[in-house]
């Protein structure tokens, strides 16, 4: 039997982004890190849980508008039943970030939320220091 030609990576992502542009793009930019890997995409709340359930990545990465349901509601299904999904970690990625909003999102259990409008860079940044696992 012959390895795989590309090996497992040692971050398994979901991606949940309405916008089909900025989908793609956050997709190219996160593979192109070592060890990262996209394993599944989704547009709306149905489609998001579905793939979480699917795929039991390591992080969701998870827009609060989505074409149908809310981000907001993907964030109560991780909490309500981590077992399904696998307890993947959860970061948020939206430009609606007011203090109440962020707030909800800490209660549900997201680790981090990063603004759009300017923190890609910082996404990015934390994607590539999950690869390596938490630090101490």
């Amino acid at each position: 039997m012959s390895a795989p030609l590309h090996p497992a990576p040692a971050l398994r992502i979901v991606l949940v982004e309405d916008s089909a542009m900025l989908r793609g793009m956050l997709r190219d930019m996160l593979e192109e890190l070592d060890g990262v890997g996209v394993v599944a995409e989704a547009e709306d709340e149905a489609g998001a849980l579905a793939a979480l359930e699917r795929q039991r990545p390591d992080l969701a990465i998870v827009d609060l508008e989505l074409r149908a349901g809310s981000g907001l509601g993907v964030l109560r299904g991780l909490q309500a039943e981590p077992e399904r999904f696998g307890r993947p970690r959860a970061v948020v990625f939206s430009n609606y970030g007011h203090p109440p909003v962020r707030a909800r999102c800490e209660q549900l259990g997201v680790e981090r939320f990063f603004d759009k409008s300017f923190q890609l860079d910082e996404l990015i940044d934390f994607v590539q220091a999950a690869v390596s696992g938490p630090t101490a």
